[in-house]
């Protein structure tokens, strides 16, 4: 009997033991999991932004096409004039896929538009981030360059501030959804990003647009944990 009980304390002690180590290593798994969260939560936004670039450029060389067809004399007035497409002889050329249409920022997914009287903002946080000057507007037909020429007349470069700060901050310019004539969309998020967009680190202040990409000027940056910078690069990343 003595043998027998201390051969139960041995293999309840061996028991407990086990318990232990098991509570231990999911301890440190559950330390490690809220160690790595940040990182993990940033990676997925970050991912979920560069989605949005891809989408909001393609919006903007949709508009691009759409203009140039009708040589400057019509602008889309609807997200849908893109997604209908262009007259190619008895059909449609489709310029915008179904998916682009969306915006994957904000809880409503649709883009808001931007008016042409409503790019100053932009050009100006262009041209602060282009050490002062801004980009021509040459891929797109001379009435709509001279328009947005005489709109952005005296632009003042904007403080490091200012592409943070919500647009509703710094901007007077309000955008909607609802049908009106558009050169460019924004996303409704106005949350501060993980990636700058032509150094803008709010969603409230990507316009995405055709305009201002004279010599394929386009930059995306991000800064990751370890505060380094780098380019997302494609055709139409300046080096």
């Amino acid at each position: 009997m003595n043998c027998k009980s201390q051969q139960i304390k041995h293999r309840k002690s061996e028991s407990g033991m086990s318990l232990l180590a098991v509570m231990a290593a999911m301890t440190i798994f559950a330390i490690a999991l809220l160690a790595v969260a940040p990182s993990i939560q940033m990676e997925v936004q970050r991912e979920k932004e560069l989605e949005a670039i891809r989408r909001g450029e393609e919006v903007a060389a949709a508009i691009q096409q759409y203009i140039n067809f009708y040589q400057g004399g019509k602008i889309p007035s609807s997200i849908d004039d893109l997604l209908e497409g262009l007259p190619q002889g008895t059909k449609k050329r489709q310029i915008l896929r179904p998916s682009a249409a969306v915006d994957p920022l904000s809880e409503d997914g649709k883009w808001q538009l931007v008016p042409i009287n409503k790019v100053k903002n932009f050009a100006s946080r262009v041209m602060n981030y282009n050490d002062g000057s801004l980009p021509s507007s040459n891929n797109l037909p001379p009435g709509i360059v001279n328009q947005i020429g005489v709109l952005i007349t005296n632009l003042n470069t904007k403080s490091e501030e200012d592409a943070t700060a919500p647009a509703e901050e710094t901007d007077t310019d309000t955008f909607t959804t609802e049908n009106q004539p558009f050169i460019g969309v924004v996303s409704g998020s106005k949350s501060k990003s993980v990636i700058a967009y032509y150094g803008i680190e709010n969603h409230s202040k990507w316009v995405f647009t055709p305009l201002f990409r004279g010599g394929g000027f386009f930059r995306v940056e991000s800064t990751g944990s370890s505060g380094q910078q780098f380019n997302n690069s494609n055709s139409n990343t300046r080096p």
